[in-house]
């Protein structure tokens, strides 16, 4: 029995700490991406549900659907745990991974639209001097009216 209970609560304590790590994820995708308020409560709520089914899951599969006050105990430590000992690095280490990602994502990105660059800056060049000399050429239309 109380063997049991020991294993309930170390199960627990487990999902406490995977509690933990769900949080931190959605705190490092806001950390690493802006977003929206809409976004923001979107993601509020699928936490909340990826941690309800996750419990629920781990109660019905564990104690057979009977809930425990060391239950809660356990998730609570868990998450203490986690969020004392291994949240900061575990934050810190993602962000930097995922600027990683965006930076070598943004450069390969930046190459391949490079020829299309090279390809349009003469036509660019061209409309904007055309555009120069459509001007020059009203202001001087205008003056002649204007000394005229």
């Amino acid at each position: 029995m109380i063997a049991n209970q020991a294993y309930l609560f170390l199960i627990f304590t487990i999902n406490g700490i995977i509690i933990g790590i769900l949080f931190d994820v959605f705190r490092i995708l806001r950390k690493s991406f802006k977003t929206s308020d809409t976004i923001t409560y979107i993601e509020d709520i699928l936490f909340w549900i990826l941690t309800g089914l996750i419990l629920l899951y781990s109660i019905f599969t564990f104690s057979n659907g009977e809930i425990r006050f060391y239950m809660f105990l356990g998730i609570f430590i868990g998450c203490i745990l986690y969020m004392l000992m291994f949240s900061k690095i575990f934050i810190e280490i993602n962000v930097k991974i995922i600027k990683i990602i965006k930076n070598i994502i943004i450069h390969i990105f930046n190459i391949c639209i490079l020829p299309i660059k090279i390809f349009f800056k003469p036509i660019h060049f061209i409309t904007i001097n055309i555009k120069k000399g459509i001007k020059r050429n009203v202001f001087k239309r205008e003056k002649k009216k204007i000394e005229t």
